[in-house]
């Protein structure tokens, strides 16, 4: 057999000889674009040129800080295509986290959609790598920045060479990608994609037994591109030359309705709040979305309720996800087997609601003390996964041995499996939030609270909530002498000096005591129990 690297080039280049005329339609602050794979494919290879110019070079690390749209589509390939990493920097993450990812990755050059500067400009001073900013405006004229030195995207791309020529010859095992996890505890944990790793996905994607993504799809990534990958979308999508559909920045559930019913969008992908945010416009509104055949949710755990809207009043098919920031992302999908045709449909919703079967090419074990766990959809166990696109280690970090056992990465979540091997989450390990497909520390917010001079004790739970999922809650017991003295807002106040505005909980409630079990630990189960329908009775 001859042995010939899986490489992005290979990808970039099919769309450029395939699918030229294939198109990309792109929403930035000045409204739609529509360039075709041709024009992609050459603006690529002049941003490669433009980068390569201004200093990087094979290996060096390349941040992308911007939403989903055509240029950060021609970073995903410009930069691995020519020995260079892309680091795609989440833009939700705190200042303090946003400043230890750059840094702690080495970012040479950061690329910066324009209406993100001011947050770049808050910490610039404190980036140690990074030589020089490029502003990726529509415009050539540079916005009034605090950053230098600053480029234009567009002027560089206007001094680009159209004809520069990728790196064919790298090892395939040569990092082409990295994310940071949303950091639940402690600092992010940087995961390094490889050119093998991300071509092997792709074709994973396309296997009509997981999402069957091909040429003759639309595929609207509303999943942030700067989150694993967009979910391989964007990459699997060049490759196959199905055309794609960027939503852009602050896209609200009208425009995604608008794209969907204008574009005829036949495969998308975000998290619940999207899809719940989107079946309100569409009960408000008539739309058209009859041509999508799949709608893929992942992130968090997909609601009954949710699935049953989608699949019955709209006969949208709703596929439930698994995946984390190191898996690249995609281990299971609840799709149906022929064996299932047969089912009714409320037996088909329930299996939509767990998280599916394992794609080929990856194993999955569930684990507990005592071993693997039984297929009988009860006993719970640690997931854990290994595979071609699986990580195996974390990029610089001592917490790689807590994560990464015998060939194995321990996912932290716990599950079940059931007869047919279909997954279940069933709970999170460190009583981790997760609102809106991101993760919250509980312990973080606890002992922020807890820094506090009127704070005795506090805890903080996840309930359920009915457009993000879940939300923190925080029960806080006061110091004798503050008691009546402060209030829910004044700790909120505290809070948002230390936390991203999401991450602060709705609610405050004061308490004589927290249940603790016979060790002293925060009865935390007791506490959900009591408040879980918080948000079902405040209506």
């Amino acid at each position: 057999m001859m042995d010939t690297p899986l490489l992005l080039t290979s990808m970039i280049e099919r769309a450029e000889k395939y699918f030229p005329q294939k198109e990309v339609v792109s929403r930035t602050l000045s409204g739609i674009h529509r360039f075709t794979y041709k024009e992609i494919g050459e603006r690529t290879r002049r941003l490669a040129s433009a980068l390569t110019k201004i200093g990087m070079q094979k290996g060096d690390k390349i941040g992308t800080f911007a939403w989903n749209h055509h240029r950060h589509l021609e970073a995903y390939f410009a930069v691995p295509c020519s020995g260079a990493v892309l680091h795609m920097v989440n833009i939700r993450l705190s200042l303090d986290h946003l400043t230890y990812v750059i840094n702690h990755a080495e970012d040479k050059i950061l690329l910066i959609d324009p209406d993100l500067l001011p947050i770049i400009e808050k910490i610039k001073d404190q980036l140690t790598t990074v030589e020089s900013f490029v502003i990726m405006s529509d415009e050539t004229l540079l916005p009034e920045t605090t950053l230098t030195p600053v480029y234009s995207y567009e002027q560089l791309l206007e001094e680009g060479d159209p004809s520069f020529s990728f790196i064919s010859d790298m090892d395939e095992r040569t990092p082409a990608a990295m994310c940071y996890t949303s950091a639940t505890t402690g600092n992010p944990k940087g995961v390094v994609y490889t050119h093998r790793g991300i071509v092997l996905h792709s074709f994973a994607i396309g296997l009509a037994d997981t999402l069957g993504l091909c040429e003759r799809d639309v595929a609207m990534p509303v999943v942030p591109m700067f989150h694993v990958n967009a979910w391989g979308l964007p990459f699997a999508s060049v490759w196959y030359g199905t055309k794609q559909v960027l939503p852009g920045p602050a896209f609200t559930p009208k425009l995604l309705a608008e794209l969907i019913e204008q574009e005829k969008v036949t495969i998308t992908g975000g998290v619940p709040t999207i899809w719940i945010g989107l079946l309100k416009e569409l009960e408000e509104n008539q739309y058209d979305i009859s041509s999508i055949r799949a709608l893929i949710c992942g992130g968090a755990a997909s609601p009954k309720g949710l699935i049953r809207a989608f699949e019955e009043k709209y006969q949208v098919p709703f596929i439930s996800g698994y995946g984390m920031t190191e898996t690249s992302p995609i281990v299971s999908l609840s799709t149906l087997t022929s064996e299932m045709d047969s089912l009714s449909l409320e037996e088909k919703i329930n299996i939509r609601a767990k998280t599916g079967l394992v794609v080929p090419g990856l194993d999955i074990r569930v684990v507990n003390e005592n071993g693997d766990v039984p297929r009988n959809g009860v006993t719970m166990g640690e997931l854990i996964v290994r595979g071609p696109w699986i990580a195996s280690e974390y990029y610089k970090d001592d917490r790689t041995k807590e994560a990464f056992k015998d060939g194995w990465l321990y996912t932290g979540d716990i599950a079940v499996v059931d007869e047919d091997g279909y997954i279940r989450i069933t709970d999170r390990t460190k009583d981790l939030i997760k609102s809106g497909g991101e993760w919250i520390s509980s312990v973080a917010i606890e002992n922020a609270l807890m820094s506090h001079d009127a704070v005795f004790e506090a805890a903080v739970i996840a309930i359920p909530h009915p457009k993000w999922q879940e939300r923190p809650l925080a029960c806080v017991v006061l110091q004798e002498a503050y008691k009546n003295q402060i209030t829910e807002e004044e700790l909120k106040t505290f809070l948002k000096g230390q936390f991203s505005k999401w991450w602060v909980p709705d609610k405050i409630i004061f308490l004589e005591e927290i249940p603790k079990t016979s060790v002293g630990k925060f009865l935390k189960r007791t506490l959900r129990d009591q408040w879980q329908h918080y948000y079902t009775n405040a209506k």
